[in-house]
């Protein structure tokens, strides 16, 4: 096996498992936020956390979500217990949803291709990395409207960290403006839209990834950032209006969409200037 079957391989067997961790935080994460801002605050008369099992991203161990089936190890083994259960709890038998092996084998092959650009090298750990925050981000934005800071704000200050190393082919100066000028953008469209409408477009994490985006790409491939999202926004909107699956106020996240754009931007690079 030549060293370049073996990187990819080796990066395949990653994204595998860091895509089964994903599937954890984009589960736990925003019921984690929830009981955060569902606490009482200043209440010290009485400490939920005493009478509360524990619940993070560590505790409890994986479970069937209907019968609460604790999962043993060969029960939660990336992609290959899927098959080997065929898609169903090995205790209840209810379908597990498809989305689970979906984030494994997206993580999988972004980290397959950060391998195929860099090498084995850190470099490919880097791009890897906020390939996966990404993913994160997009399912925990369809499921619940949120784009949890503890995501966004990291990945962004990442972005400027790599850029300062030299670990993203983006100078210093061009990831600062890149976050900069990525979320005052959104950020006016946000305000103009409120002030016509009396509405919020978005919210605010939007202008908190589009940031982050920019740190990572640069200042200049906002505008490609945005051509995509907006254009895929579309197309998603219109599609989920067909199929009755659109909300009733017409709400859309937005978040994959700039995930989407993101992610081709980091594989394709921005549009030519001629798309434009």
């Amino acid at each position: 096996m030549n060293d370049s079957v073996m990187a990819l391989a080796l990066a395949a067997l990653l994204g595998l498992m860091i895509g089964s961790f994903l599937n954890v935080v984009i589960h736990r994460l925003p019921l984690m936020l929830q009981a955060q801002w569902d606490a009482p605050l200043g209440d010290t008369t009485h400490d939920a956390s005493l009478s509360a099992p524990p619940f993070n991203l560590a505790v409890p161990r994986s479970h069937c979500p209907h019968c609460q089936h604790t999962l043993a190890w060969h029960e939660n083994i990336p992609l290959l217990s899927f098959l080997r259960l065929r898609g169903r709890c090995a205790h209840c038998h209810t379908p597990i949803g498809w989305r689970y092996p979906a984030i494994e084998l997206v993580t999988a092959g972004l980290f397959m291709w950060a391998a195929a650009e860099h090498g084995l090298s850190f470099q490919a750990l880097v791009w890897a990395g906020f390939a996966a925050a990404l993913v994160a981000l997009a399912a925990i934005d369809a499921d619940t409207r949120l784009l949890p800071d503890a995501i966004t704000q990291p990945l962004g200050w990442a972005g400027l960290l790599a850029a300062s190393l030299g670990l993203t082919g983006i100078g210093l100066n061009d990831a600062l403006w890149g976050a900069a000028v990525g979320y005052l953008f959104l950020w006016t469209v946000y305000w103009l839209f409120k002030a016509l409408t009396g509405k919020e477009g978005m919210g605010q994490g939007d202008f908190k990834l589009l940031a982050a985006l920019g740190a990572w790409l640069g200042w200049h491939a906002l505008l490609t950032l945005v051509l995509i999202a907006s254009f895929s926004g579309v197309i998603g909107g219109l599609w989920l209006k067909l199929r009755g699956q659109l909300a009733d106020n017409g709400e859309l996240a937005f978040g994959p969409f700039l995930v989407l754009a993101g992610l081709w931007v980091m594989v394709f690079g921005p549009l030519p200037w001629f798309l434009i």
